[in-house]
């Protein structure tokens, strides 16, 4: 049986000292094996802690990854998952009181727009602000501006590495 892998990192940006246990478990559960993160505190967020996890598994497995921290809608975090043979990569954001941003993501890390979603746009007619509007929504230009205060907060942090067991 040949199985394919990718890599990614969880990037855990802002969580309640009381949440960190169980965003520890939720990734353990989708890896399966102890997640056991280095939590330091949020600059950006007084009072809240932050994480980074780089992780390697099947592909897919960020997206379950996010599934999993998603049930905690406090927590403000970004699942990266690079691409693999026969798949893209991924970006999976959640912020608190936004919900969940997803774009494919090319080999650079880069977010990749279909075409079909180009074409659409095309298609409305909008004029030059209202496009520039809707390619900075696919681009997710808001939510990299909202958590860009949370990244920098987080240089010079240890990542920890955990590979997928199974």
């Amino acid at each position: 049986m040949v199985t394919r892998a990718t890599r990614g990192v969880v990037f855990v940006h802002a969580a309640p000292a009381a949440i960190c246990p169980h965003a520890e478990w939720a990734i353990s559960s989708v890896l399966g094996g102890r997640a056991s993160l280095q939590w330091t505190p949020q600059p950006a967020a007084p009072g809240q802690l932050r994480a980074d996890l780089s992780w390697t598994g099947e592909p897919g497995t960020g997206s379950r990854i996010a599934a999993a921290l998603k049930t905690w809608p406090m927590l403000r975090f970004e699942v990266t998952e690079d691409p693999s043979e026969g798949c893209d990569g991924e970006r999976i954001c959640h912020l608190p009181g936004r919900g969940v941003w997803r774009a494919s993501t090319g080999a650079s890390g880069d977010v990749v727009v279909p075409e079909d979603r180009l074409r659409s746009l095309l298609d409305h007619g909008y004029g030059a602000e209202k496009l520039a509007h809707e390619l900075n929504q696919l681009l997710g230009a808001d939510v990299d501006a909202e958590l860009e205060p949370y990244r920098r907060a987080g240089d010079g942090s240890p990542i920890t590495w955990l590979h997928q067991v199974g």
